[in-house]
């Protein structure tokens, strides 16, 4: 897949971007511009009826948990019903294509995340669309860690621990994903790659039902948002293994990082954030770039995210689209590296 010319990274000083350090992505928090205009100020009455926002997953994973929360505020903000869509399927690329094919008026957005907007659209040429030609980046609303998660009937209780186990027995156990193609796909086959391991792939529409299906035993373990784990792992009903970013997640700060384990593996958090299809008015873009800043300055909203085990992350769309851009140049390469395909 070719990719665009690279997108320059923004001068403005008011605000950090992610940064790539080896195999790193280390992305940092952010605030929108001071100089971007205010979240209250109407932009062409915009918007002046219900705002349609796209979710490339079934209900229940963490993207489609921050939208809610992010939608609910934006639609206090604008007087206006912000309605959540989920179209799941095809490696989280279906509903980006929607979104893609959508009028540039603002009224259809959709909630990005590495899955859809990189490692989909590499995975998968024929997704419908470029993640930085055929849409607009509009910002960034929350980061998350990812942990590998393990059903309590598998007995494991560390990393290490597991890949003995699955060397041991080869066939023995199933892992999970949102999908073939999604950020769960890949960061578990270079877990595998890197451990010599094979582990039977079985592709969901969407972290709602894998994680559901790890719960119920139907697989063996998971790399999941780890909001979306904790309640069960609270339970009982959930193990985590170990962290997969490069430090430990502050919700979790007495879960090993893979890297720990002394397993070389390029380290993976989620970016959540809105986009819409390309062409979408520069002043539409401003308005709803502020509206996420103004709405993550609520203290409501704030506590909720990071109760969730999310962070908060405003940042410009120059910012936004930059992150992508350094994503698809990484995970292109990861990808080569480990060989990975897509799953019919």
């Amino acid at each position: 897949m070719s990719h665009p010319e690279p997108i320059p990274l923004p001068e403005t000083g008011c605000a950090r971007v992610p940064v790539l350090s080896g195999a790193f992505i280390v992305a940092a928090g952010a605030l929108a511009c001071a100089a971007a205009p205010a979240a209250g100020q109407p932009v062409a009455g915009y918007p002046s009826k219900p705002v349609r926002t796209i979710v490339a997953f079934a209900p229940g994973g963490a993207n489609d948990v921050v939208v809610r929360l992010v939608g609910n505020k934006l639609s206090e903000l604008w007087n206006q019903p912000v309605v959540v869509e989920n179209r799941p399927g095809a490696g989280a690329t279906l509903g980006m294509e929607l979104v893609a094919r959508s009028a540039p008026d603002g009224y259809t957005l959709g909630a990005g995340n590495q899955s859809s907007l990189v490692i989909g659209p590499l995975l998968n040429p024929k997704a419908g669309y470029h993640p930085l030609k055929d849409l607009t980046l509009i910002g960034s609303t929350a980061l998350t860690a990812y942990v590998v998660a393990v059903n309590p009937s598998v007995p494991a209780r560390t990393v290490s621990e597991l890949v003995a186990l699955a060397r041991a027995k080869p066939g023995f156990l199933s892992y999970g994903t949102a999908g073939s193609g999604t950020i769960s796909h890949i960061a578990t086959e270079m877990l595998l790659g890197a451990t010599g391991t094979r582990i039977l792939h079985v592709p969901y529409k969407g972290a709602g039902p894998y994680l559901n299906a790890l719960v119920s035993g139907e697989i063996d373990l998971a790399l999941v948002a780890l909001p979306a784990a904790e309640p069960f792992v609270r339970s009982g009903r959930l193990r985590l293994v170990a962290a997969a970013g490069a430090r430990r997640a502050e919700a979790a700060p007495t879960l090993p990082t893979i890297l720990e384990s002394m397993i070389d593996i390029a380290p993976v958090e989620g970016r959540y954030g809105l986009v819409g299809p390309a062409g979408l008015p520069k002043e539409i873009v401003s308005r709803i770039n502020a509206s996420i800043g103004q709405g993550l300055a609520a203290p409501d909203l704030r506590k909720r995210l990071v109760a969730g085990g999310f962070e908060p992350l405003a940042d410009t769309p120059e910012q936004y689209a930059a992150s992508v851009r350094l994503e698809i140049e990484t995970f292109s390469r990861i990808i080569r590296q480990h060989g990975i395909k897509p799953e019919n």
